[in-house]
């Protein structure tokens, strides 16, 4: 992440390169100072990122009523950059037994949280990396309505069987019934939520109620709703190239959430990027899972699909998607 200086210089730069520094530049420090006061005491980058994007906008459209939208808007920018400020964090903690120091290492999650809250809903975050890279983190746009985020770490199939990496999501959500009451969420209002490798994790703790059941949780009953992100619902693809299935050869067994589709499963927000620039037909994946889960009598089911977002960049308009349907359901 750049410090937020270099990234004011950053956009500055970019408008000398326009031939338009001196007018931008103006602008950059007006939008600014209209909303918040003396640029050179701001240290959000996203806000700096916002106010220069913002400022090309209403140097362009050159409207003084667009101008006063755009104010808005970024007014919204610095709420939201505000309200994840106020999270305090919890973090490296250990919700698996260490039988070794690659578990000890791997399952470990992170808490953000609005200190004194109660009744909050709670969202279960697994990242992406095709299950066999990333790393465990809270998107900031989360931390939002007071919403308590848990980001999760897991081990993956490079190490050890796509079992034992579906057994520690599901000891993290065990860990999350046990212990979030404290930091002040509802254990009625559960959300697991993921992005590619994530998603297809949620899915298949959903779906396939042996995982959770083990640590006594029934997803049907106890989930308030899986959201998986561009989620793999045939065998996962990391999967399959351990078997000497090529990426491209799809195949279902056990280990694809395909197979236990139903009609009494929780309820499910699923979300797609661009068909036209998802990963391997990843769009056609869920719309075909979509319409199994409803013809097997599944009534509770929302699918979007984001135009103009690829697979790696449709968490951005995903996770609003995600709030907006949490606060439709606020029961």
């Amino acid at each position: 992440m750049k410090h937020p200086y270099i990234a004011k210089r950053y956009w500055k730069e970019q408008a000398t390169a326009m031939g338009q520094s001196d007018v931008v530049a103006k602008s950059f420090d007006d939008v600014i100072n209209l909303s918040l006061g003396d640029p050179d005491l701001i240290t959000d980058e996203r806000i700096i990122d916002a106010a220069f994007l913002l400022s090309l906008c209403g140097l362009k459209l050159n409207d003084k009523h667009m101008k006063r939208i755009l104010l808005i808007a970024f007014a919204l920018v610095v709420a939201v950059a505000a309200s994840a400020k106020n999270y305090k964090w919890d973090t490296e903690i250990l919700y698996k037994g260490t039988p070794d120091a690659y578990t000890e290492k791997m399952c470990r999650l992170d808490v953000a949280y609005e200190e004194g809250g109660q009744d909050r809903p709670v969202i279960v975050w697994f990242h992406g990396g095709g299950l066999t890279s990333g790393w465990r983190h809270i998107p900031d746009a989360l931390r939002r309505d007071g919403a308590i985020v848990v980001g999760v770490g897991y081990r993956f199939v490079t190490e050890v069987s796509l079992d034992e990496t579906i057994d520690d999501a599901a000891a993290s959500v065990a860990w999350v019934f046990q212990n979030i009451e404290k930091y002040g969420g509802d254990l009625s209002k559960i959300y697991l939520a993921g992005h590619s490798a994530g998603g297809y994790l949620v899915s298949m703790l959903g779906l396939n109620k042996a995982y959770l059941a083990k640590y006594g949780i029934d997803p049907d009953k106890q989930i308030k709703a899986l959201v998986p992100y561009s989620g793999q619902v045939i065998t996962h693809f990391a999967q399959r190239q351990k078997q000497g299935i090529k990426e491209l050869t799809p195949t279902i067994d056990h280990l694809a959430p395909l197979l236990y589709v139903r009609g009494d499963a929780a309820p499910m927000l699923v979300i797609s990027g661009d068909r036209e620039m998802e990963l391997y037909g990843r769009y056609e994946e869920n719309a075909y899972f979509v319409r199994m889960l409803r013809l097997n009598g599944h009534k509770d089911v929302t699918f979007y699909e984001v135009d103009g977002f690829n697979h790696g960049d449709m968490a951005i308009p995903a996770h609003e998607l995600l709030l907006k349907y949490m606060r439709q359901r606020k029961d």
